[in-house]
């Protein structure tokens, strides 16, 4: 019998190419994945992929059936929105802060996605620095904040988006380009650029740096293109998430290498007061953010926690 889950397995492989980025997408492992895959093929007597092909294609059959997974899939998210606004009434507003204030790109299209469904949901960017995030919650400032790091705080629900590597950015020509890869005694002697932010709400600082009680100068900048100049220029070194920079890096314009040669990870997510988190629609913004982002950012992977 072919269930929802199977039509989700199809249209991830069919949008990603191929069932590494498809599982991370659906949040299972590939062997799951190729498993789901095998038993509609093996349900319907068809197969739904051309063997051996890179990235991975369709066979008629599963070109028909794609269309389908489509349809249904669509109408049962709309169904469920409708029951929705059926039990809760209006729908109301979503006021979103995000912790690096300048990083709004990623979520964009995120926010077209889900008011496709909910257009009678208001959105607004509450723009500016932010000393405490969650503390826009509190005050009613705010409906969702984005945040690196989630200090449990009552009333407050952090939902994990993705987990993500920390980069140290160089100038192309920067001495410290010779290295595979950076240690905490290497930002020692630079100039740090950062976001003008508490340092336990910077990566670099709060993981690596004030552990080993390295110190180095500091410099701030409010904007990532900033930032980005300004280490360009030589001005100093950055450390900042892999995939809020990898259309710079795609560009030459900085160079990157690993802080410690196993890396440096962090989670971002999504917070919001407990009862926000119980509404369909914050639910559903949620679940399409994390869509959304798997779909289109380089490098992350399932959150943790």
């Amino acid at each position: 019998m072919l269930e929802v889950r199977h039509l989700h397995a199809l249209i991830a492989l069919s949008e990603t190419g191929n069932l590494s980025k498809a599982g991370r997408r659906l949040h299972l492992s590939q062997p799951a994945l190729s498993h789901q895959i095998k038993s509609i093929e093996s349900h319907l007597g068809v197969a739904l992929f051309e063997r051996k092909s890179s990235p991975l294609r369709l066979s008629p059959s599963g070109e028909r059936l794609l269309g389908t997974a489509y349809e249904v899939v669509k109408t049962l998210d709309q169904c469920e929105r409708d029951v929705a606004r059926i039990a809760e009434g209006k729908a109301g507003h979503l006021r979103i802060a995000v912790e690096c204030h300048s990083c709004f790109d990623w979520l964009m299209p995120a926010m077209d996605r889900f008011r496709e469904g909910w257009p009678e949901v208001e959105m607004d960017l509450v723009s500016g620095f932010q000393p405490d995030p969650t503390g826009l919650l509190v005050e009613d400032k705010a409906d969702l904040v984005i945040v690196s790091k989630a200090p449990p705080r009552k009333d407050i629900v952090h939902h994990p988006l993705f987990r993500y590597e920390v980069l140290a950015l160089l100038a192309r020509k920067h001495p410290l380009t010779r290295k595979a890869y950076l240690n905490g005694q290497d930002f020692a002697k630079e100039t740090l650029i950062t976001y003008p932010i508490p340092d336990d709400r910077i990566d670099i600082v709060r993981e690596v740096l004030g552990p080993l009680g390295v110190n180095p100068v500091r410099r701030t900048a409010m904007l990532t293109v900033a930032i980005l100049q300004l280490v360009a220029s030589q001005r100093g070194i950055a450390a900042m998430p892999a995939w809020a920079v990898q259309p710079y890096l795609d560009k030459g314009y900085v160079e990157s290498r690993r802080v410690r040669k196993q890396g440096v990870f962090a989670n971002l997510h999504a917070a919001t007061t407990r009862a926000l988190s119980r509404t369909a629609y914050m639910q559903e913004f949620i679940a399409t953010m994390k869509k959304v982002s798997f779909a289109s950012l380089s490098g992350i992977t399932s959150a943790e926690g």
